[in-house]
């Protein structure tokens, strides 16, 4: 059974059938399970107690537990970013503005989850602090995802309500996929990046993982500091597109299964979906083809520690940044010039649509045994984690903002639809997928 949603936990506080004390607890007990091995670099628990105390009861997330992904700051903490290499570092003066409005709506900071080192991976394996395990599998250690690794699983186990992370390439809406909860990437530029380690400048989004639709909805609009605009318009209203081109090749049974399933029930509540080539995709390899933004503005950032500090550097991680080193200026520049006319070419192929339904990802999590630190693997590692990013990055490329919400039924290992467009459509895109999950938790509840 799913557990519950942080608004039904709301209301059981009102109610007087619960309390954040008891909340906070429960969560305690979850995070020092089994269950969240590997899930957090640091936890605070005696504290978070105090300051549940202190939260006002109508406060949006009154005094209820949330955990921050170790690439923000907190005050009194030294921020590490799933990394050996700044463990010595100074303790950050102050909170990451992220947190300080997670904390100023009544939000209870349990605790800093593990991540993929520097955030430079979609598959969630770290080989400083050990990699979390899926919990969507009692009998098979599979990754969970990345590189917001430990906050996703987090919140799928009910160790926190609302899981802070960030989302370069897919780095919330993978995880959220593979773990079976919610993830939304907003766009970008609608949340603060102040008090966050940054990977690529231009493709860095601050986002967050929930259980619900209506969470993500309430995350958002403490992150963004703003409301987001609710529509009555049925799914019938709504012209809703599948991109063909790249985003469905190579998919599993289980991840094709789902995604036709959900479709189907689309359209049988009235919903007009419509299969589109959306070609553009494809040009995505030419344009990045001299290298792409993240690892240029990562090598930026890195230099300096790299001289120092390299070898302490996860290998997978550092190889990829270190690539920033080749690309020339001329390139940068031309690579920037090229995505602002490939954004405008895919919104104008998507004019008249009000989203874009792809799977989140093309395959179900992978034992954690196959892509596990070593040379050996690293062929499966890096084969996995471009399948991972294949279509999520997508959508950054875009600066657009998408929602990963699950569409498996139960038994199945979970499944993530990915709803999308381009910047700024983030209220239409929040409400569509309400609509989808409350569609698919009748039709097919897991």
């Amino acid at each position: 059974m799913p557990r519950p949603d942080l608004h039904s936990t709301r209301e059981r506080l009102r109610q007087g059938q619960a309390t954040a004390a008891g909340e906070l607890a429960a969560a305690q007990d979850i995070a020092h399970s089994a269950a969240c091995t590997h899930v957090f670099v640091k936890t605070r628990f005696e504290a978070a107690q105090a300051e549940a105390k202190q939260a006002a009861p109508q406060s949006p997330l009154a005094g209820l537990p949330v955990s921050i992904k170790d690439l923000f700051d907190f005050a009194g903490d030294v921020t590490t970013a799933g990394s050996v290499a700044l463990v010595d570092h100074a303790p950050a003066a102050g909170d990451a503005l992220a947190v300080a409005r997670l904390r100023a709506a009544g939000g209870v900071v349990v605790g800093r989850t593990n991540m993929t080192e520097f955030a430079f991976s979609g598959v969630g394996v770290n080989p400083h602090y050990g990699t979390p395990p899926n919990p969507c599998d009692a009998t098979t250690r599979r990754i969970p995802g990345g590189s917001s690794s430990g906050g996703a699983v987090s919140v799928a186990t009910g160790a926190a309500f609302i899981g802070l992370g960030s989302d370069t390439g897919g780095s919330i809406r993978i995880p959220a996929a593979l773990c079976g909860i919610v993830g939304f990437k907003n766009t970008a530029r609608l949340t603060p990046l102040q008090g966050a380690y940054p990977l690529s400048t231009t493709l860095d989004t601050v986002s967050a993982m929930t259980r619900s639709v209506r969470d993500a909805i309430l995350a958002h609009e403490i992150l963004a500091a703003r409301k987001v605009a609710r529509q009555d318009t049925p799914l019938s209203g709504y012209r809703l597109a599948v991109a063909t081109t790249q985003m469905l090749d190579g998919a599993d049974p289980t991840v094709a299964r789902a995604f036709e399933r959900t479709l189907q029930a689309l359209r049988a509540a009235g919903a007009r979906v419509d299969e589109i080539p959306l070609a553009q995709i494809q040009d995505l390899g030419t344009i990045q083809s001299t290298g792409g933004f993240t690892a240029a503005e990562s090598y930026s950032w890195h230099r300096q520690l790299l001289a120092q500090e390299g070898s302490r550097y996860d290998p997978r991680v550092r190889v990829r940044i270190e690539r920033g080193a080749q690309m020339k200026a001329w390139e940068y520049l031309d690579l920037q010039r090229a995505r602002l006319a490939w954004i405008a070419q895919v919104e104008q192929a998507l004019a008249g649509y009000d989203a874009v339904l792809s799977p989140t990802v093309p395959i179900v999590a992978p034992p954690i045994a196959d892509v596990a630190p070593g040379a050996e693997r690293d062929e499966a590692f890096f084969r996995v984690n471009a399948l991972l990013l294949r279509n999520t990055s997508v959508v950054n490329m875009l600066d657009g903002c998408a929602l990963s919400l699950p569409c498996h039924a139960a038994g199945e290992l979970p499944v993530g639809l990915m709803v999308w467009h381009g910047a700024l459509h983030d209220d239409t895109i929040l409400n569509i997928s309400l609509q989808i999950e409350q569609l698919l938790s009748s039709a097919f509840p897991n």
